[in-house]
């Protein structure tokens, strides 16, 4: 695995106040996260383009979850942070998780939105399969089925703008981009770390997101001392954008 230079990334900061961290999807930018633009009159928003995302560069070589979570360190330390509240979604959750055990000191708050520490077997080899067909067919083959797993049948129907993007910023994608991230979530095992989680945590989930995770949130909220969870009712793997009012709702309580 080769380091990631945290120079390269393309930083999004906004609002006043202690910082809070926002990392984004799969496949997506930091623009993910615009429904939490009123946390700005609290906190000072920071959000990044994780690698081969957005405006951030495709790396040369594979990465894996630890290096994503030093460059966040990197990152953090070249602004002068030395403590944030940090909130991630799926691959951002993950990220969040490892530096959240690996740099304790450094997190004020956590919260873990539709994330797992590792994908079942069968989740495994899916994510080597939809690395190929990035690779070959591209992102935008596999937006009518991903869309369905990230929102429900009427969030879908009703069409508003969270799912525009969605749908628009997957269909533009950086295949080889996508395929790294698929592979760096598909290796990885961060069952250990919980136990060293020592920061207050928030675990949230749509409850009708896949099975899958929704284990994998009561895993993360039962291991790790202290956490709490949260349900977003009949919302799927995009939970925060299907429930963006009642999200920013939980965030506020939580983070203070």
């Amino acid at each position: 695995m080769g380091a990631l230079d945290g120079r390269d990334v393309r930083v999004y900061a906004t609002g006043t106040g202690p910082p809070l961290v926002l990392l984004h999807c799969l496949g997506v930018d930091h623009r993910f996260w615009d429904f939490a633009a009123p946390l700005a009159d609290r906190f000072s928003l920071l959000r990044y383009d994780l690698p081969g995302h957005g405006e951030t560069p495709v790396p040369k070589e594979p990465y894996g979850i630890a290096d994503l979570s030093q460059q966040l360190a990197d990152i953090l330390r070249g602004r002068g942070i030395a403590r944030a509240c940090i909130a991630g979604i799926s691959l951002g959750g993950l990220i969040a998780q490892h530096f959240a055990a690996n740099h304790p000191t450094a997190v004020e708050k956590l919260v873990l939105i539709d994330t797992t520490p590792r994908y079942t077997d069968e989740l495994r080899a899916m994510w080597v399969e939809r690395a190929a067909t990035a690779r070959t067919a591209g992102v935008g083959a596999m937006v009518p089925g991903l869309l369905k797993i990230w929102f429900s049948d009427a969030c879908l129907a009703e069409d508003p703008p969270g799912v525009r993007y969605v749908r628009e910023t997957l269909g533009t994608a950086s295949g080889e981009g996508y395929a790294l991230a698929c592979e760096a979530l598909g290796a990885a095992d961060l069952r250990a770390d919980a136990a060293k989680i020592k920061a207050p945590t928030l675990v949230m989930c749509g409850e009708n997101d896949i099975p899958s995770f929704l284990e994998s949130a009561r895993w993360l909220a039962a291991n790790i001392a202290g956490a709490k969870l949260a349900w977003l009712p009949r919302a799927r793997h995009a939970s925060v954008i299907e429930c963006p009012e009642l999200a920013v709702g939980l965030l506020r309580e939580f983070l203070g």
